[in-house]
């Protein structure tokens, strides 16, 4: 979709901008970050930034974060999940959060677009459908790669990622509660694009209807585990297309 496009779908006015989300009652999309709109990790791995946190633990600390298979952790936010379980609201996990923010920024330097989500990103925002990032990463790394990637204009500012509390990390509703307060939309209203159990949890505390995304089997089996509905491989590039598999939602 062009920019003279965009624009001109900005200028109409009422229900009819909406066009074919009207129809399913589509006034606002949150996405998830990673995933859904990038892939943040693709060049500044995971598993590396969650052995650089455990490092930096004491080690009496450090050996309290496993997985229940007792592999190695690879997945930051467990990590910080875990210390902030052991003193939540405490000095350690104020610094490890800040250790993973600047971690996230840097990976926002390098993070891969998701195929289509610019483009159903913009033609979204042309039809005045409200948007915004609703994510257990950091806020700033949000911003970045919004900034770096021509992005930020379509959101108006909507990113409600990670406070310094990691218990209200999602699956907690917290960062969509805040998305639908300051959107001035209904959670009814409301569709969520996660690609994770935790998206689909915290949506499904709201009564938000929730759109699987999942490039490999194994994750799209989760989340079809999970009750999720409707899982894509790919995003929709058109409004048409997202129309009708949020309809599927709905009918299913």
């Amino acid at each position: 979709m062009t920019d003279s496009y965009a624009a001109d779908c900005r200028a109409a006015q009422g229900p009819a901008r909406l066009g074919v989300l009207d129809a399913v009652s589509v006034r606002c999309v949150l996405f998830d970050f990673d995933g859904p709109v990038c892939a943040l990790f693709r060049n500044h791995p995971a598993p590396d930034v969650a052995a650089r946190l455990l490092a930096a633990l004491p080690e009496e600390i450090a050996r309290t974060v496993g997985t229940v298979d007792g592999a190695p952790v690879t997945d930051p936010q467990a990590v910080l999940r875990a210390v902030g379980e052991l003193a939540p609201g405490g000095a350690r996990v104020a610094e490890l959060e800040a250790w993973l923010t600047e971690e996230e920024i840097r990976a926002a330097e390098s993070a891969v677009p998701t195929r289509h989500a610019a483009e159903l990103i913009r033609a979204l925002d042309g039809a005045g459908v409200a948007l915004a990032i609703t994510t257990n990463n950091s806020p700033r790394a949000v911003r970045r790669y919004l900034e770096r990637t021509g992005l930020a204009r379509h959101f108006g500012g909507h990113v409600y990622g990670r406070r310094h509390d990691p218990r209200l990390l999602k699956p907690h509703p917290d960062c969509l509660e805040r998305a639908l307060k300051w959107t001035g939309v209904t959670a009814a209203e409301a569709v969520m694009i996660g690609d994770a159990e935790a998206d689909l949890r915290a949506a499904e505390r709201l009564g938000v209807r929730f759109l699987g995304y999942a490039t490999r089997e194994t994750k799209s089996a989760v989340l079809y585990g999970a009750g999720a509905r409707v899982v894509v491989d790919e995003l929709p590039d058109n409004l048409t297309e997202l129309a009708g598999q949020v309809r599927h939602v709905g009918q299913l």
